[in-house]
């Protein structure tokens, strides 16, 4: 196979990690590819020479976005010009929909025939299914990370591999990492979130179910993984708590505590996948606005949050969302996962972890074949 170049993009941490990671598997199976595009440190230890920082893109919500709104268009605009201006034989967008679909949408009015790729499936089957036909119209193959989006894609008239979570690629605790976490009580992972509202929001309320199981639990121990972008907030609020909290920021430590905890008390979203592969049963709690919650609700076309449920096709780890969100809700949930270790908990999450691809080749790798695929059967390769 000949030199290849890619335009890739992705616009957040999490798009990163999963770019560098396509990025190893294209290089394994075509050495002499190049990149061009924009993406975080991870790809661009890979190889990458970002357009420009990734972290102008990292913006979340309508509050946030409005000011930065004509930076970002500005943004749209030089990265279309760039991937036409190229040279590519594709454009793999990843993640961080709203950016990247509007780039692709200007790549593909000034030419049609230019090959794109799109990593990370919409979640059209939780709510808003008119996403897959909006987004047909851009992109022409997807790279799916749960095995049942494929047929949602392929309805719209995309074509779609299943690549594996990349949960299953992520390093686990060692002996040595997890003996860290030792001790004489029960441990318990608290994790409420990742965003500052997120945190305002669940932390008094896992502070006050944390002491209602600490009655039960008088040896009672709590760890709190953190970011850095957090990690003030955490501590001040979390200082407020009954039961004074390990609060860990470093990987090596997260891990042997993921891999240690008896139970944790988790925000909705990926992080049940990471708890599912460590095994640590889990207590889902999550609140929102009042109204925001309203408007989901009417938009859900399901009735869990948790990806563990929704791939293991259970509906075993208990959830608490909004007015549910309580410390008298929560406590007795985990404290009957304590009680019966995990429970049947213990097998969905296996099922989970085996549905997502673990003991396959590395999602990286998987998705970089999928790409090579696609670009060979379009002839554009």
């Amino acid at each position: 196979m000949g030199a290849l170049t890619l335009f890739l993009i992705a616009g957040e941490p999490s798009g990163d990690r999963l770019g560098a990671a396509l990025m190893a598997g294209l290089r394994t199976l075509s050495p002499g590819i190049r990149f061009q595009g924009i993406g975080g440190p991870l790809m661009q230890a890979e190889g990458l020479d970002s357009l420009f920082p990734m972290e102008e893109l990292s913006v979340m919500g309508l509050v946030e976005v409005l000011p930065k709104y004509f930076a970002l268009k500005r943004r749209i605009a030089q990265a279309a010009d760039a991937a036409l201006a190229s040279g590519a034989a594709a454009m793999v967008t990843i993640d961080s929909p709203d950016f990247c679909l509007r780039v692709a949408a200007l790549v593909k009015a000034a030419r049609p025939g230019m090959a794109t790729v799109h990593y990370v499936a919409p979640s059209v089957w939780a709510w808003r299914p008119g996403r897959a036909a909006r987004m047909a119209r851009v992109i022409d193959h997807v790279l799916a990370l749960l095995p049942f989006e494929p047929p949602y894609m392929t309805a719209a008239g995309m074509s779609c591999d299943f690549v594996g979570h990349p949960v299953v690629a992520e390093p686990l605790a060692s002996a040595a990492e997890r003996a860290q976490m030792a001790g004489p009580g029960p441990l318990v992972l608290a994790l409420p979130g990742s965003r500052r509202g997120e945190v305002a929001r669940l932390a008094p309320v896992l502070g006050q179910a944390l002491g209602q199981i600490k009655a039960v639990h008088p040896d009672l121990r709590v760890a709190l993984p953190t970011v850095r972008g957090v990690a003030d907030l955490v501590r001040e609020l979390s200082s407020q708590w009954p039961v004074r909290p390990e609060i860990i920021e470093d990987a090596g430590t997260k891990r042997a505590a993921f891999a240690a905890a008896d139970v944790a008390i988790a925000a909705s979203g990926t992080v049940s996948l990471e708890l599912a592969a460590n095994g640590c049963p889990m207590v889902i709690a999550y609140d929102m606005n009042r109204v925001t919650l309203w408007l989901m609700r009417r938009a859900a076309l399901i009735d869990t949050v948790t990806l563990v449920n929704l791939v293991s096709e259970t509906r075993v780890v208990p959830e608490f969302i909004g007015p549910e969100c309580r410390a008298e809700r929560i406590a007795p949930a985990v404290l009957a996962l304590l009680q019966s270790r995990g429970g049947a908990q213990t097998e969905a999450m296996r099922l989970t972890m085996d549905r997502l691809g673990r003991g396959g080749p590395p999602p990286g790798l998987r998705a970089a074949c999928s790409v090579l695929d696609f670009l060979t059967a379009k002839g554009v390769i």
